[in-house]
């Protein structure tokens, strides 16, 4: 039998609001201390899987109430046109990641094409110059989204000195994980399911190629 609380937050003291909307934008937890998860798995809001942490139901319920805007609100009609113009870009960060990872016949890139590569960077540096005016949108009406240019720019700055796992990798704030914490933010202060996100981005792609 769930519990009465699942999906309130006025149980949850501030520690434990701040830590599982964390956890929930990101997914997942690697290599946090015991002592960061523990009192999430507790609360029965996260569970361990072997290296991971993951958030549970009650986790994403609580912080979806707790990031959900007021419907209708002039604050969720900024959002929404920044969300949409953000969706055909987000198209494209995962066609960088792809192309990063995998040549056009399919085949693994083993990164010693050095034309192919600095190629996949030019359209890296594309998405960043067309991100930048969506989070600029974003600064005014959504609270902290201003890390994000921030957390963005170090992914690409470290990327460029040859940390190429810092465009991809799950395993540190690289700039395809911070996009995906975005990405989950907007959806859960807007409350859009991924499947109607999926649908409006196709849709929004289709209409920006004509």
């Amino acid at each position: 039998m769930q519990s009465a609380a699942v999906g309130r937050t006025d149980a949850l003291d501030e520690t434990l609001t701040e830590a599982v909307v964390d956890l929930v934008l990101r997914g997942m937890w690697r290599g946090r201390p015991e002592a960061d998860h523990r009192p999430l798995v507790d609360a029965g809001l996260a569970m361990v899987k072997g290296p991971m942490v993951l958030p549970t139901e009650r986790a994403k319920a609580a912080a979806a109430q707790l990031l959900r805007i007021s419907a209708g609100s002039e604050q969720e009609q900024r959002i929404t046109a920044a969300y949409e113009a953000f969706l055909p870009v987000n198209r494209k960060i995962r066609e960088v990641c792809t192309a990063w990872q995998c040549r056009p016949d399919g085949t693994a890139n083993d990164h010693t094409d050095s034309v192919y590569d600095a190629e996949v960077r030019e359209s890296l540096e594309d998405v960043h110059e067309a991100i930048q005016p969506v989070l600029r949108r974003l600064e005014p009406v959504l609270a902290g989204s201003g890390r994000y240019i921030t957390a963005l720019d170090e992914a690409l700055d470290r990327f460029d000195d040859g940390a190429v796992q810092w465009l991809a990798s799950p395993l540190c704030d690289s700039y395809h994980t911070v996009w995906m914490r975005l990405h989950q933010e907007l959806l859960l202060v807007l409350g859009i399911s991924r499947a109607q996100d999926e649908a409006l981005e196709e849709e929004l792609v289709r209409r920006s190629r004509g």
